[in-house]
């Protein structure tokens, strides 16, 4: 029964840090590209949220 509780945390780590790495590279690619630099002189928006935590409606 541990190794499977074991197992299940250890997934679902790997999970969330492979998600962190893709949110990552893909908002970094974005704002890298052409259009994004693009999209950013000729609207001027510049998202200053670090990561999905600042989402969190309770963190005042």
């Amino acid at each position: 029964m541990n190794a499977i509780m074991l197992s299940i945390i250890l997934y679902i780590v790997g999970i969330f840090t492979l998600y962190i790495v893709i949110e990552t590279a893909v908002r970094r690619g974005i704002n890298s590209s052409i259009i994004g630099q693009f999209l950013e002189k000729k609207y001027g928006i510049k998202e200053d949220k670090k990561s999905f935590l600042d989402d969190d409606l309770d963190k005042d």
